[in-house]
């Protein structure tokens, strides 16, 4: 298993830092519900709804990760309603805050670029790396989409592989769901 980096510690303690003082909101799919998670600097987690939660169930999950998320607030309830427009099939604009202390230098800039990907089309995550200033980072890139914890908000389902095939996606369902959020864009 491979050693964590000093600017990994770091990010993973601002994480925790920031979960102290979350909140949480929940929205209900025709999948399933999904929640959303902020600190007061902003968006920290999306729990996608493709595992088919209930309520109860997706409430105990948000709580298993953020025991301190016991209320929502304005961008949680934000966050959360325009998810549910999302997955209802509209078009959104995801214009709500980030904390972006959270992350690393280097996931803070793919997750930045990957923001800028319109909707209903893919960038490969070679493209991503080179528009990053980083041209031999593809594999590190599709790294930090493993650990996007912000899936829809960063439309990691929009980085493909070089040849545009849809490789690897973390969230529940994997590429199936990838296909999925593609295909309602």
């Amino acid at each position: 298993m491979g050693t964590i980096s000093q600017e990994g510690v770091e990010a993973m303690t601002r994480r925790r830092n920031a979960a102290r003082d979350s909140y949480r909101s929940v929205f209900e799919t025709s999948l399933g519900f999904g929640g959303v998670v902020a600190s007061e600097a902003g968006l920290l987690e999306v729990f996608l709804p493709f595992g088919g939660a209930s309520r109860t169930e997706m409430i105990a999950e948000i709580a298993g990760a953020y025991p301190d998320a016991v209320a929502d607030n304005t961008v949680t309830r934000r966050a959360a309603h325009l998810l549910w427009r999302y997955f209802a099939g509209e078009p959104v604009l995801f214009d709500l805050p980030v904390n972006w202390s959270v992350f690393t230098p280097f996931q803070t800039a793919v997750y930045h670029a990957v923001t800028d990907i319109p909707a209903g089309t893919m960038r490969s995550y070679g493209e991503i790396a080179r528009q990053i200033g980083r041209p031999r980072a593809a594999r590190a890139v599709g790294q930090a989409m493993a650990k996007n914890p912000l899936p829809i908000i960063i439309p990691c389902h929009r980085v493909v592989g070089a040849a545009g095939d849809l490789t690897g996606y973390s969230g529940a369902g994997g590429v199936l769901s990838k296909k999925w959020l593609l295909d309602i864009e």
